[in-house]
């Protein structure tokens, strides 16, 4: 079958039969297919699967009988406005002269081998008036499927030029139908799945929080062409846009039924005025395409992630205790030195100190005072942090550690000193989000604090192992005592934070980040290229947990999901644990609480996790078995080899017989390999309601699958599956 799309309109087939250039971009399997056309448009004329016969592409065009296509523009690689254009534009302008039109032509194009498989493709275009250009890049990843796509807008007209809309992708498709599904949420609440047909009007997914900006909408979506994809069928887009601040994705069915989509960084108080030869660099958006369902996307972009997507993707984790359910901000060295000794019986590798370690005037002793104030609580650590950091080490286990820099507390030193750094409307009541404001990253010296921040830290104590960086607050009463012009700041902030985290990855290129936010409120590769993982929500609650992770699972590997074990939820131990190890595990319990059988427990899930966790981070991701449609949720890993394999099965639903009724199908394995299966995670002095003796075929486990026994007091069931 022919996947579709041609997106340029059969009008335009005899011009392009006529010998125009082509421009294929293409990965392994699929093909984005773009043609200049005689009046030098840019068009795309095919998505899908990669065509074996190249030549073929030019016929596409030929088998669609839509209607009347007005402008010649409107399948357009980059469509501006003002010109011909008659829908939602990539890019719209005010020139020196005020003109607002834009009407972009081809200029030159190259491609480029830029190395591990991937093929860096530049597209020139210009204005056909002014002297106004715009550089289409497109990075195509071979062996992954993925394409990253972004550009560059610069001008020399003699004064500048205010760009209104500078998306960063333009993509263009042909289909019966499209559906869509994207995600909202709130605190707690994070990655609540929506899933639609579209129609005909604009389906916007947009933020204007500014920092923390995906707390209420992730970047992040799918398109499915013709119908709804499955997890194993159908034809979809995976797409996020690579952005840790506003962004904007507009979807639109034109008037032929096609499908235009626009996605960057949103034009929302952010008009850029682009001075002559100053050159403006959109964010990147990140695409798979997959003809065989939603789950082959997603370990698309896994593999993506875990080469080029995240630092170290390929390398190990650590496995923490951190103390904020233990103490809140109630500390001091005594109960850390004890939950540093918890930390060494539990047989994890690191202790994390979180919030309330630091300020004296106005102490950290709950969330309204003392944020931006980064020296240690005399009170509460009078021998400091490298007193911990110590007796870290002389308990056999390492040490991390809470900062939240972009932010302040009004209740700070910080805050009395430097009230020009704080982003907020001069002759306005401050308006706070958990009693704090964000501070200006647009200002250089503000960056510099930033980065003193983690410097201090690091330099102070050298085998400081871990950082958890938070970002609680939103921006309200936008404005900076920094810029003088005010539409750049949602811009200029997210450039701001970027430049402080290269600035830190320069110095400090392997120590492990988490991105936390409290919780979901950063959910994108543009911010995860700087860190080791993400936080994805404050929620905690087991059973919450297992469908906010089955669906960050889509666009994320599990070792960038930071799960805890934590008091949240009715759920037992077991259950809570098996949970949090579908991921990077860790634990945010008191130890010393902790019934013997308890801990016992806790002792074995941390060597259990030892002994599958390369699997779950860097092996093949399969959902077997949907909570939202099931009883029981199952998940399912693969190492690269097909000879072990980890799945996790848990009973999302307490009515009356509820349970694995039906075996559960494998997937992912050699079908002419012998395989076994054992339970791992039992409670201890209990046994097992597998026969880890039996061996089944790898298609026999495929095709008929097997039954985990998931019932009421078998609630989460963990299964190691090994080749024999």
């Amino acid at each position: 079958m022919l996947r579709f799309f041609s997106l340029l309109s059969a009008s335009f087939f005899s011009l392009i039969a006529a010998g125009q250039q082509t421009i294929p971009l293409l990965t392994k399997n699929n093909a984005l297919v773009l043609q200049v056309d005689a009046q030098k448009n840019v068009n795309t004329i095919y998505f899908g699967e990669k065509l074996g016969n190249t030549a073929e592409y030019a016929k596409v065009l030929s088998m669609y009988r839509q209607g009347e296509e007005y402008t010649g523009v409107a399948d357009a690689a980059y469509s501006s406005a003002g010109s011909k254009d008659l829908f939602e534009p990539a890019i719209s302008a005010v020139h020196a002269d005020g003109n607002t039109s834009l009407d972009l032509a081809y200029v030159s194009h190259n491609s480029e081998n830029i190395g591990k498989g991937a093929t860096l493709t530049t597209i020139i275009l210009k204005d056909r008036v002014y002297p106004f250009q715009v550089k289409l890049f497109y990075k195509t990843y071979a062996d992954q499927d993925v394409v990253e796509i972004w550009n560059t807008i610069s001008h020399t007209e003699k004064k500048p030029v205010v760009l209104t809309k500078f998306a960063s992708a333009n993509l263009y498709f042909r289909a019966p139908e499209f559906w869509l599904r994207n995600y909202h949420g709130e605190w707690a609440r994070e990655m609540q799945p929506e899933e639609a047909k579209l129609t005909h009007g604009i389906k916007t997914l947009d933020t204007k929080l500014g920092a923390r900006a995906n707390l209420f909408q992730p970047p992040l979506f799918m398109v499915s062409m013709g119908k709804p994809a499955t997890e194993d069928d159908g034809d979809v887009l995976v797409g996020s846009v690579s952005w840790t601040g506003n962004f904007k994705v507009d979807l639109e069915l034109d008037n032929r039924d096609n499908l235009r989509l626009t996605a960057g960084i949103s034009n929302f108080q952010s008009a850029y005025t682009l001075k002559p030869n100053e050159e403006f660099e959109t964010a990147k958006f990140l695409y798979t395409f997959s003809s065989k369902g939603k789950g082959l996307a997603s370990r698309n972009l896994h593999n993506w992630a875990r080469e080029f997507g995240m630092v170290d993707g390929h390398g190990s984790r650590m496995t923490l205790l951190n103390n904020w359910e233990a103490t809140y901000f109630d500390f001091n060295e005594q109960k850390l030195a004890d939950l540093l000794k918890d930390t060494k019986k539990l047989g994890v590798d690191l202790f994390l100190l979180d919030d309330g370690w630091f300020a004296n005037k106005y102490p950290r002793n709950d969330d309204h005072a003392g944020l931006g104030d980064w020296k240690e609580n005399t009170k509460k650590l009078p021998n400091g942090i490298s007193y911990l950091v110590k007796e870290a080490t002389n308990n056999g286990v390492k040490f991390g550690i809470w900062i939240e820099p972009e932010m302040v507390n009004p209740k700070s030193e910080l805050y009395e000193k430097h009230p020009d750094w704080v982003i907020k409307q001069p002759g306005r009541p401050e308006h706070y989000f958990r009693n704090q404001l964000v501070l200006d990253l647009t200002n250089p010296t503000v960056q510099n604090f930033v980065f003193g921040v983690v410097d201090d830290l690091l330099t102070k104590n050298p085998t400081l192992a871990y950082i958890k960086w938070d970002c609680n607050a939103v921006i309200y009463n936008a404005h900076s005592a920094f810029l003088t012009n005010q539409q750049h700041l949602y811009i200029e902030y997210v450039r701001g934070l970027y430049k402080v985290l290269q600035r830190i990855r320069a110095k400090y290129p392997t120590i492990p980040l988490m991105l936390c936010s409290g919780g979901g409120g950063r959910v994108d590769y543009g911010a995860l290229q700087y860190f080791t993982e993400y936080w994805p929500s404050d929620n905690t609650d087991p059973l919450e947990r297992i469908y906010m992770q089955w669906e960050y699972s889509y666009f994320f590997p599990a070792m960038a999901s930071s799960n805890h074990v934590t008091e949240w939820g009715k759920q037992p131990l077991k259950y809570r644990i098996d949970v949090a190890m579908m991921g990077k595990m860790g634990f945010d319990i008191v130890i010393s609480k902790l019934p013997e059988k308890e801990l016992a427990l806790a002792q074995q899930s941390v060597r259990v996790y030892d002994s599958v966790k390369n699997v779950i981070w860097h092996g093949d991701q399969y959902r077997l078995s949907d909570p939202w449609k099931e009883p029981v949720a199952s998940v399912m890993y693969v190492d690269q080899q097909k000879s072990k394999a980890v799945v996790f099965n848990y009973l999302v639903n307490n009515r009356y017989g509820q349970g694995s009724v039906m075996p559960v199908k494998l997937k992912g394995l050699d079908a002419g390999g012998q395989y076994r299966i054992r339970e791992v995670n039992v409670l201890p002095g209990s046994r097992s309601a597998i026969d880890a003796a039996r061996t089944y075929t790898g298609e026999f486990l495929m095709k008929i699958g097997f039954n985990p026994a998931v019932r009421q007091g078998r609630n989460s069931v963990v299964l190691v599956v090994e080749r024999v």
